[in-house]
């Protein structure tokens, strides 16, 4: 098994939908539909429009498993507008935005490769700082997950009328 790291671009966003939607069900099937809902996200155009946002503000990276792309994120300059609320970093920092996986490449290494190559392109660029955020609900797998590579839990938080739980993560690079 080889795992590579491309760039993505707008050609990739029905790839990317289709990881988001093998996630959503992966989620749906565990019983955990508050992260993201128990319908495909690919019905829904305000996330592609938020993907593609992403996409023209940053660089997106698709992780491929033996030449199949497996899981994706996107790096900017900082988080997205539902965040605004918080105090923002007082440094240069990279975001990640949108890390998802098609849930077929579970525990291939897929996700934690992009994580390495975010790492290494916030070095790249002279950068420090990389942050995240994530849903902080449930069994908080997904903030152990940031956890076991390398991210510290820095700031917790609530978003939208039904007070999603939401963490924000950091690592030092």
């Amino acid at each position: 098994m080889t795992i590579t790291v491309r760039e993505g671009g707008p050609d990739d966003l029905p790839v990317i939908l289709g990881m988001l939607d093998s996630s959503v069900e992966w989620l749906v099937s565990q019983g955990r539909t508050r992260q993201w809902g128990d319908k495909p996200l690919s019905e829904n155009p305000r996330v592609a429009e938020a993907i593609t946002g992403a996409m023209e503000q940053g660089r997106t990276y698709i992780a491929e498993v033996d030449g199949v792309p497996a899981a994706t994120l996107t790096l900017t300059e900082g988080p997205g507008a539902y965040l605004s609320h918080l105090p923002p970093p007082g440094e240069p920092e990279r975001y990640i935005h949108w890390l998802a996986s098609d849930r077929r490449f579970k525990g291939h290494g897929a996700g934690a490769a992009l994580l390495a190559h975010a790492a290494e392109e916030t070095r790249r660029v002279g950068v420090s700082l990389l942050r995240v955020d994530c849903y902080a609900g449930d069994d908080r797998k997904l903030v152990a997950f940031y956890e076991a590579n390398g991210f510290i839990p820095t700031q917790a938080y609530t978003h939208g009328k039904d007070d999603w739980p939401g963490q924000v993560l950091a690592r030092r690079v």
